[in-house]
């Protein structure tokens, strides 16, 4: 492009010195600036298309990317999802494992205390029978007790 305009300004300096100047020559350069135009513009579009083109594959390259830390990221979700739904189960077990120690500890200690209980109601019937025996005994021998 620079060798035209070079070329361009010579033919300027001799189309203004020269009266017998030959206008197609001015022409002729004219469609040789035209080709090297097309050209620079087929070029550049060519560029274009070819950053376009890298463009799409880095933006392939980063979905590829994203995708797979994505992936990797819902897998690790998944597996804390079911570390976390083992330990609740496990907790779980432990609270009803510890609920039917205390329901069976509380059982135990229902049929302990009826047992108590009834050995002293035995116990005072015990001690009020031998309370009365002893006091017919007492009445039948008119003997009174000292108290």
């Amino acid at each position: 492009m620079e060798a035209l305009l070079s070329e361009f300004t010579f033919l300027s300096d001799q189309a203004l010195q020269d009266k017998n100047f030959d206008p197609s020559t001015i022409e002729d350069l004219m469609k040789l600036f035209e080709i090297e135009s097309y050209k620079a513009w087929a070029a550049m579009e060519l560029e274009q298309e070819e950053e376009v083109k890298e463009a799409e594959t880095s933006m392939q390259q980063a979905e590829g990317y994203l995708d797979s830390v994505m992936e990797a990221a819902m897998d690790e979700f998944r597996r804390l999802e079911e570390e976390m739904e083992r330990m609740a189960k496990a907790e779980l077990k432990d609270l009803e494992d510890t609920a039917d120690k205390a329901r069976k500890m509380g059982n135990l200690m229902e049929k302990a205390a009826a047992i108590a209980s009834k050995k002293y109601v035995e116990a005072a019937l015990n001690s009020a029978t031998a309370s009365m025996k002893s006091a017919w005994k007492g009445l039948s021998s008119k003997k009174v007790h000292p108290s």
